[in-house]
Parts: C-alpha cells; sequence; structure tokens
C-alpha cells in the first residue's frame, strides 16, 4: 500500500487528522527515564503506543535523534510502529534536498534506511533536488511550501510575477511534480489565510500542518481554512504538547488524552 493511500484509510478509520510528531528531548523526559541507556527509544515507544488511537500519522523529527547520536532508536521506533500499529503511515521529517547523487543517497537514508513512509523536502534547489523521492510513487514526498517559523516570509514571501513565492511553489508541486499522485505541502497553522490560498492553489492535496500547540496556532482556524471537501486532507502536527504534556508517571496518559483532544477540537471544526 502507497503512503497515500494508507493515510486516506487511516483518515477514515482514526477518524483523526491529528499526525503526532516525535521530538524526543531527554531533559524533559520524566524522571522513571534517569539511566535508562535506551530511553529515547523508549519514551518515543510509549508515546506512540499511547496515542495511536488519536493519530493519523507519526512525525518523526531526524535532528533530534541524530544529535543524540540515537539513529539506531529511530530505525527502531519506526520497526516498532509499523509492527504494532499497521496501517498509520510514517513521516520522516528530514526537510532533504539536495544535487544529483546526494539526493539518491538522501531518498535511501529516508526510505530504504529508516522504512519512513514519506518524507519532507525542501524545494529550493529545484525539481532535480527531489527527483528521487518523487520516483518512489509508493512513498509520499511532503514539500515546505509556507513554513511556521517567524522568518519564513524572509524567502517565500517574495513577490514573483505578482505573487508571492509559496504560491508558485504549491501551484509547481501541484502541477508539474505530482505526476505519480505522491505529493503533500507543509503550510503552517500560524499562517490560516495563506493556508486557505494554497488549498485553493492545491485541490484535494494533502497538507501538512506544523505549529499547533506550542507555536500558538489555531486549530478550529487551520480546519475552516484548509480542510479538503470531504473534510479531510489535513495532518496537524502537534509535537511538544503532546509529548510533553506531563512530566510525571502518568505520561503516556496524558500524552494520550492531549492527543485525544486534539483529535476532537479538529473534528468539532470539520
Amino acid at each position: 500500500m502507497g503512503f497515500m493511500q494508507a493515510l486516506k484509510q487511516r483518515w477514515n478509520a482514526s477518524g483523526s487528522l491529528v499526525c503526532v510528531g516525535l521530538d524526543p528531548e531527554p531533559a524533559k523526559f520524566p524522571k522513571e527515564f534517569a539511566g535508562d541507556d535506551d530511553a529515547v527509544f523508549h519514551f518515543c515507544r510509549d508515546i506512540a503506543d499511547a496515542t495511536a488511537e488519536f493519530a493519523c500519522a507519526f512525525k518523526p523529527q531526524i535532528a533530534h535523534f541524530a544529535a543524540l547520536r540515537a539513529e539506531g532508536a529511530l530505525e527502531r521506533l519506526i520497526a516498532h510502529i509499523h509492527a504494532t500499529h499497521p496501517g498509520i503511515p510514517v513521516i520522516l521529517d528530514a526537510k532533504r534536498g539536495d544535487i544529483g547523487s546526494t539526493a539518491q543517497q538522501y531518498a535511501r537514508e529516508a526510505f530504504d534506511r529508516f522504512a519512513a513512509d514519506a518524507v519532507t523536502a525542501n524545494p529550493y534547489l529545484g525539481r532535480d533536488s527531489v527527483q528521487p523521492f518523487l520516483e518512489r510513487a509508493d512513498r509520499g514526498v511532503v514539500i515546505l511550501c509556507r513554513t511556521s517559523n517567524p522568518g519564513a516570509g524572509d524567502l517565500q514571501d517574495l513577490a514573483i510575477e505578482g505573487r508571492p513565492l509559496y504560491q508558485h511553489v504549491a501551484e509547481k508541486v501541484a502541477r508539474e511534480w505530482n505526476g505519480n499522485g505522491n505529493c503533500a505541502l507543509v503550510v503552517g497553522a500560524t499562517w490560516p489565510e495563506q493556508l486557505r490560498e494554497v488549498r485553493a492553489i492545491i485541490g484535494d492535496m494533502p497538507i501538512l500542518v506544523p505549529g499547533v500547540g506550542a507555536q500558538g496556532g489555531d486549530a478550529e482556524a487551520v480546519v475552516r481554512n484548509a480542510a479538503s471537501a470531504d473534510g479531510t486532507g489535513l495532518l496537524v502536527s502537534s509535537s511538544r504538547a503532546i509529548l510533553y504534556a506531563s512530566a510525571g508517571a502518568d505520561y503516556a496518559e496524558a500524552a494520550a488524552r492531549a492527543a485525544r483532544e486534539l483529535r476532537d477540537t479538529i473534528n468539532a471544526a470539520r
């Protein structure tokens, strides 16, 4: 089953548009993990198991693992999710994009080494920099469009032929790069009007929406502005607000409550 098919099935089966971000920061782990040499894997596994019922996807952030020399934990975590929660796609948040053989190696890293179902990619170097990802028709390519960070507008809002750059990105991906039907876009929850504009350009293509929760994005505004015609089309991503909902022994239960509450907030607006 390809990424897009799995995602659509998961939207329907779970009734959820919540994407749970997995960004481990050991300093924020509960004291139960003190002295655990495999704390990164154990904590993320517990969060994934607790929130799976309320998730349409998981999104581990590769830098949070690599900086801790925990790439092996990431491999095992993705394998655990696939084995224990089959049907829930995993998006590797790596924001890759490079030229020639380097791009090919990044595609191998994401899809063959880590066995991710999709990967985030940066379009700034042009189509050839993401072509090795696009060619993997069974995997998803989630391309940066209008990101959630405060400095996003420095380049993404630059006017080109009377329209901001991010609109050109949305149009190019939807009309030229999506020949295998495996593309999605990243648009931050912090920019609801831009979400509406992008949705109008791309039709029913999925949008990964970071920035809900700790970054201040409004989940209801996201749904109002960017849900597709059938009320899906979104992966509303939350990381810290779910992962670190409690620093106590109830960390997993608190994460589940936070994921459920976000699901219910989103669904109330659908």
